[in-house]
């Protein structure tokens, strides 16, 4: 089996004989498109996703985490004028904490690979990967 890394062929599954890179494991490949339901996926699958589509996960993650804390500022700005039941708040709350957490795995693991978290992901960032990982892709 060739490695994916060194190029180097192996007769040995398991670890590469030259790098001692792990021969069975399979790199991340680039979705056609990225929906914010895939950030309900476990560390385990996310960890496989492209950076790039990591990128456009989070940058969803962190739009729908910004929403969800307008709504709740909006809930519990009427829940002062008007009776809300503590459930409408409380489920605003849950909303709002449950994308934080997401926002934080997916920020883990490009921490993880790029050795920091970019404080905005705007188009601009993304065309320019995108841009990149072409050449890259030619050049292979």
């Amino acid at each position: 089996m060739m490695c994916l890394y060194c190029q180097t062929e192996n007769s040995s599954e398991g670890v590469c004989s030259f790098c001692g890179a792990p021969i069975d494991e399979q790199r991340p490949e680039r979705k056609n498109f990225v929906y914010l339901e895939q950030c309900e996926q476990p560390f385990s699958q996310l960890k496989y996703f492209h950076t790039y589509d990591l990128l456009v996960l989070l940058r969803l993650v962190r739009k729908e985490r910004s929403d969800a804390f307008n709504q709740m500022r909006l809930i519990k700005k009427g829940a002062q004028e008007a009776q809300m039941d503590e459930e409408t708040i409380s489920f605003a709350e849950e909303h709002y904490l449950y994308y934080t957490k997401r926002a934080k795995v997916l920020e883990g693991i490009l921490v993880d690979r790029m050795g920091y978290k970019p404080k905005t992901i705007n188009d601009k960032l993304l065309l320019s990967m995108d841009q990149k990982i072409k050449e890259y892709e030619k050049k292979a």
